[in-house]
């Protein structure tokens, strides 16, 4: 039996979507990580810097369901690999960019299969496996994302602040590669059970539920990225930390991220929208900690980790609230989330490139962060009190 035959078990697929969840979460995210090198060597202020995570942002919010749509109807496996094709292509021209507009275009490159992407891996990871199962295969797909933090920014950050930033750019390609030939060989070469009917897709944003999450991600979610965006900047100006400093604190926003993407879609049980409001509350807590310990190393790092697990112990539950509620549509649901979450990404960096521009201090990056993310508390208590409403109507 050969390679591209042989049929491999859900945890061998899932393990591959992982690893190229790890390669596009690393190329969404390092940037943080390096922003003064790559400010200072395209000759930009750290502000204008910013829109190489905006900009990225922002076509993935804009081009993600416009790919999942021309997407939707065809085999995963092709789609998949095209993706991942695409990605490499643009992360080999990031580390060449001769400019800050060739970089710009670049990162908007690496957009376009960033929503499509995850859409169809999160489908593929849940149908693999019993239902029963498939928050926790949304999850350990958007696990890749998350160790990514963990790993691959810190490393990102300390190699571009060692060496060259290019470089990073350079190894993450090279890990494109190795997703790539891992989807080749183990991805199950599937179509939907029904040819999608677009109009019928694109009926999941009738649903309340739908359209209640989405909002959930845009306006409530956005304060993690006013903070996050220039979290690099910050630790070397409030913290005084270099590059080492800035690994490690990296590190526990990473380590905070995976035990908080893991950790509450078990803690959720049956309630997912409840356990929302309770980690959106623990969030905005942790935000307005962040001028009392940013000034001092050891409560900088903490407060950084904590920070990680409440940012990341949201998104598993706001994933798998709208594939759930999207019965109809997952595909086009799961890719109207992605591009949620990275226009809450967008708006959020523009929040704090304002707030930067405007010698407000990075002090209040995270304190208007907080604000926000009461947003986030106010419309998951509206959905809960929804989802009371219809449980007590059936």
């Amino acid at each position: 039996m050969s390679l591209a035959s042989r049929q491999f078990k859900p945890s061998t697929v899932i393990a591959v979507l992982m690893i190229c969840a790890f390669s596009i979460g690393t190329t969404e995210y390092v940037v943080t990580g390096v922003l003064t090198h790559i400010a200072q060597d395209l000759g930009v202020t750290i502000a204008a810097a910013g829109l190489v995570v905006s900009m990225y942002a922002l076509g993935v919010a804009v081009f993600g369901p416009l790919m999942t749509t021309f997407s939707v109807k065809l085999p995963r496996k092709p789609m998949l690999l095209l993706f991942m094709l695409i990605f490499i292509i643009s992360n080999i021209i990031s580390a060449t960019a001769p400019n800050f507009t060739v970089l710009l275009v670049s990162r908007v490159t690496s957009a376009f299969i960033h929503g499509p992407f995850f859409a169809l891996a999160f489908v593929m990871a849940s149908e693999l496996v019993e239902p029963r199962k498939r928050v926790q295969a949304i999850a350990a797909v958007n696990g890749g994302l998350t160790i990514a933090i963990m790993i691959g920014v810190p490393f990102g950050a300390y190699l571009g602040s060692l060496i060259e930033w290019r470089l990073v750019f350079w190894l993450i390609a090279f890990l494109g590669v190795i997703g790539m030939i891992g989807l080749l060989i183990c991805a199950p070469n599937t179509k939907p059970a029904e040819t999608p009917l677009i109009k019928q897709e694109l009926s999941v944003f009738k649903h309340k539920q739908v359209l209640l999450t989405i909002a959930i991600i845009i306006f409530g979610y956005s304060g993690v990225f006013t903070a996050y965006t220039y979290i690099e900047p910050l630790l070397r100006s409030i913290t005084g930390f270099g590059g080492i400093g800035i690994m490690i604190s990296l590190f526990f926003f990473g380590m905070g991220s995976v035990i908080g993407n893991f950790s509450t879609p078990k803690l959720a049980g049956g309630n997912v929208t409840k356990t929302l409001i309770y980690v959106f509350a623990i969030l905005t807590v942790i935000l307005l900690l962040f001028p009392l310990a940013t000034p001092y190393a050891i409560t900088a790092v903490l407060v950084i980790g904590l920070f990680g697990a409440g940012a990341f112990g949201t998104t598993p539950l706001l994933q798998s609230k709208i594939v759930m509620a999207a019965k109809e549509g997952p595909t086009i649901a799961a890719a109207a989330s992605v591009s949620a979450f990275n226009l809450a990404n967008a708006s959020g960096a523009y929040i704090g490139g304002i707030v930067l521009d405007a010698n407000l201090g990075y002090t209040w990056l995270s304190v208007i962060g907080a604000g926000i993310s009461i947003i986030g508390i106010l419309l998951s208590a509206v959905s809960y009190r929804e989802e009371k409403k219809a449980a007590e109507v059936a």
